[in-house]
């Protein structure tokens, strides 16, 4: 048996163990009709992705999540890929070739692609090499990428279904429009933002009587060049005698009609508001019903165009303020008020979206929600926490058909072809290009220049990734998949659609779990961002902790579904926990004779009359393993996490191993402390796969890693939780002594007497029966048992339940000395106190002191007072 080395040293370890484990075919996985499949598609990050801590506790909970069911025996894969991100990836590549003075269009749309491919092989794959200094055991030869030809085909094949079913058609609508990537952006690919801006209220003088105006009050005064009415609420008195009069659009000199109609907000503004068909969605709304003509003010990048006149080629926000300097100058700009309004913004380079008229491509969604809500109301698909189901369901009932082009050049093309014979007589749907025009048979065929929102190839992850459309062996072994794990903000985008996809075109829920993790944030609960300077990168802390430690402190933080809560000394639990597991390993193969490794515990069990003490550490590890089997089976993941390192590192460590040390070589000794060793580290592998490991290969076990070894099986008849008890009632006396000497200041090397007086039979036998292990993890020098309490003078005594413990400190302390040391500290406290009150009920300090600050002093105030009880409870116990 090897031994360990005195420290543990992850960057010597991890590397070896991860390229082991892949020589080795051991991440992977293939049908086996004898075993049950657990699989996990990976939430492709995207192409251009860096590893982040959002990254970091995502992959650790799947990683988690494939170690425990394959440790289990399940046939377990995790299914690797990359994303190719359209707008994300172009606008990089886009930035790379603006340092040579290009821009896509010098190039063209074939070289620029060529380009992006080039990108995509030379940086592509860092984020896969990142994952890997992570553990992720993922099955990477597998290793998927949305762009792939055949994934490309399972893509073609959805766009061509779902037109012949009649669920994708074109049309002009008002979408989301960024004007600096210059594509249509989905609703959820444009979330709003409260910004402060204004409220203009503009003069439109009526035609038959130009003194006269009609005042309109709007947020967006540049759009007004393309005013085509103005519209009033049919109820609202004030405007009763006008509607149907003809009012005189400023700077653009042009006639529009004052309309009524039930969708007018009384309320706001003055009541009267501009319309503007083709900059706005309600505006759109009234355009259609009224038959007014739509007017596009603006070019795609978002300068005014020549429907703008005098303002062609201004900023659309330039032209904002040249347009109301205008207004104020002849006049018609009444006032300006300020105005709190939400703006959809960019997900990707966060300008400011232009709701746009635009010919589009579009999903019916309501037929394909169907399915997918009822899934999720019969329990089909269940999330964790389960509050997620009601955010779901809400979005699902009131979803939005989905824009799907996008007037970018990296990503799947639509599959839409015209003939430039037949020009706009109908269009060609299909999975490749056609020869000949089915309608006049010429072949001068061009293809539709816009591609598929990103997300139209992500939401068939799924199966697609089995090969789908084929009716693979993998397709049919491994899917539905198991669990999904994943982030709040991409419900929408990605889950929801998931579910609809796998439901449309496998006839089956995609998966049965879906599990959502919260954020990462600083300690103040701010969001990681590099423009707030609070990022914590992952791969910093793993090469200063180590990976163990990093998936270790991640996990432990993280209550189910909460929020994250970070700073770099969080780490220092995990790096304390691993060397804490190495000592300890290390200490036990130091002291074990190998003949002892190959024992049957069970039979073990059953024949030998084995002490309180062993009995009571084999029930704690199966009722641990219990408790952990449970909280993985239900994402509970930190639960699991906190639960092992309180058994590991306090009951096994601190309590069992001290208590065994004066007799370590007992053979009960030995075989119980090597099995409680070597099946924790099982336990603990999929949360610290490294060190777990690492120690594992020291061990002479039949298996080549601890990952492939099994999952450690609950022996219920070594669960004894009387024995439980009754050792917790011993380890509360043992922590009451050390608190008592420790409230004495009565240094460690001290040995001291102590006396238990109990009427309790059961206890003053338990104490009998381990006096000498008292004695030792106590530091006592005699421990005498009494069946009464007699008062001894110079003692300090402390009552528990159904005892009294007793120090005598004779010859150790001077009483009244020590009385008046802890009156000081009395005193201290008290006066302390009166300090925090006095700050706390300063109204000035509680109005400017920050919130953190305020909060902090509370917390002391109590701990003080908390203090001050126990230094009086001590006086008077010191007799």
């Amino acid at each position: 048996m090897n031994e360990l080395s005195s420290r543990y040293n992850p960057a010597e370890t991890e590397d070896k163990l991860y390229k082991f484990c892949q020589d080795n075919n051991l991440f992977s996985a293939k049908p086996d009709p004898t075993k049950k499949p657990f699989s996990i598609v990976i939430p492709p990050p995207n192409v251009t992705g860096i590893l982040h801590m959002g990254h970091a506790l995502n992959n650790t909970i799947q990683d988690i999540l494939i170690r425990y069911h394959r440790m289990k025996g399940e046939e377990s894969l995790w299914m690797p890929g990359t994303d190719h991100a359209g707008i994300a990836t172009q606008n990089v590549v886009e930035k790379s070739i603006a340092k040579e003075g290009l821009k896509r269009q010098d190039l063209g749309r074939d070289k620029f692609i060529e380009r992006v491919w080039a990108w995509r092989e030379q940086y592509g794959s860092t984020i896969i090499h990142q994952l890997k200094k992570l553990g992720a055991s993922c099955d990477w030869p597998r290793t998927r990428f949305t762009m792939d030809e055949e994934y490309s085909k399972a893509v073609m094949e959805v766009f061509v279904r779902l037109y012949e079913k009649g669920l994708i058609y074109q049309g002009n609508y008002i979408i989301n429009w960024c004007p600096r990537c210059q594509t249509a952006l989905s609703d959820e690919e444009a979330p709003h933002r409260e910004l402060n801006g204004n409220l203009y209220y503009l003069k439109y003088p009526l035609k038959s009587e130009p003194d006269n105006f009609v005042v309109v009050a709007t947020t967006r005064p540049e759009t007004m060049l393309g005013d085509t009415a103005v519209a009033v609420n049919p109820k609202d008195k004030r405007y009763k005698n006008l509607v149907g009069k003809t009012l005189i659009l400023p700077l653009a000199n042009r006639e529009i009609k004052i309309i009524a109609d039930a969708m007018v907000d009384m309320k706001f503004g003055t009541g009267a508001v501009k319309v503007t068909p083709a900059h706005d969605p309600n505006d759109y709304a009234l355009g259609k019903k009224h038959h007014l003509d739509f007017i596009n003010v603006m070019y795609p990048d978002g300068r005014m165009n020549e429907s703008a006149g005098d303002y062609k080629d201004m900023d659309r926000f330039e032209a904002r303020e040249v347009i109301l300097e205008d207004l104020k100058e002849k006049g018609l700009l009444e006032k300006i008020e300020p105005h709190q309004l939400s703006a959809g913004h960019c997900y990707r380079c966060h300008t400011i979206i232009e709701p746009y008229l635009s010919k589009q491509w579009f999903v019916k969604m309501k037929p394909l929600a169907g399915p997918a809500i009822e899934a999720v109301k019969k329990g089909k698909i269940k999330f964790y926490p389960k509050r997620w189901t009601k955010v779901y369901l809400n979005w699902m009932e009131d979803i939005q058909d989905w824009c799907i082009s996008r007037q970018i050049w990296w990503g799947h093309r639509i599959p839409v072809y015209y003939c430039k014979n037949c020009k706009d007589k109908g269009v060609i749907v299909s999975k490749v290009k056609p020869d000949k025009c089915p309608v006049c048979g010429a072949t001068d065929i061009y293809q539709d220049e816009d591609v598929l929102d990103t997300w139209f190839s992500s939401w068939l992850w799924p199966f697609a990734t089995f090969g789908w459309p084929e009716k693979s062996d993998d397709l049919k072994y491994f899917y539905p998949t198991s669990t999904l794990v994943t982030a709040p903000e991409i419900i929408f985008f990605w889950v929801a659609r998931m579910i609809m996809a796998g439901l449309e075109f496998m006839h089956e829920i995609p998966f049965s779990d879906v599990y959502i993790h919260g954020t990462v944030r600083d300690i103040e609960g701010k969001k990681m961002s590099k423009s707030l300077g609070n990022v914590i990168d992952p791969l910093d802390i793993i090469k200063e902790y180590g990976t163990d430690a990093l998936r270790f402190s991640l996990i432990s933080i993280t209550a189910q579904g909460q929020d994250v809560f970070l700073n770099k000394e969080r780490f220092e639990q995990g790096r304390n926990f691993a060397n804490k597991i190495w000592n300890a390993s290390r200490f036990i193969l130091m002291n074990l004779d190998p003949a002892y490794i190959k024992t049957d515990l069970c039979v073990f069990f059953k024949k030998e009359d084995l002490d309180i003490v062993n009995r009571w550490i084999l029930s704690r590890f199966y009722s641990v393993l219990k408790e952990v089997n449970k909280d993985l089976d239900t994402y509970k993941f930190n639960e699991a996490a906190n639960t092992l390192y309180t058994f590991f590192w306090h009951e096994f460590c601190d309590w069992y191993l001290e208590m065994i040390k004066p007799d370590i070589k007992n053979p009960h000794n030995q075989v119980v402390m090597y099995k409680v060793l070597e099946k924790s580290l099982r336990m603990l592998h999929p949360f610290m796969p490294f060190i777990t490991d690492e120690i594992w290969q020291r061990l002479e076990s039949k298996q080549e890693s601890i990952m492939v070894a099994p999952w450690p099986h609950i022996q219920e008849e070594l669960i004894d939780k009387k024995t439980e008890h009754k050792m917790s009632s011993l380890l509360g006396i043992v922590t009451a002594i050390r608190k008592m000497r420790l409230e004495l200041d009565i240094p460690l090397q001290t040995e001291v007497a102590v006396i238990v007086s109990s009427s309790n039979k059961e206890i003053r036998e338990l104490i009998e029966g381990l006096s000498e292990q008292v004695k030792n993890l106590a530091k006592l020098n005699s421990l005498e048992i009494k069946t009464k309490y007699t008062h001894i003078k110079s003692s300090f005594t402390v009552i528990m339940k159904d005892m009294h413990l007793t120090i005598p400190l004779a010859g150790l302390l001077d009483v009244e000395k020590e009385k008046e040391k802890i009156q000081a500290r009395i005193h201290q406290a008290e006066g302390e106190i009166k300090a925090k009150e006095k700050m706390l009920g300063n109204k000035e300090f509680l109005k400017k002191a920050p919130l953190e600050v305020v909060e902090k002093e509370k917390a002391r105030l109590l701990e003080l007072g908390d203090i001050l009880k126990r230094l009086e409870a001590i006086k008077n116990e010191l007799q």
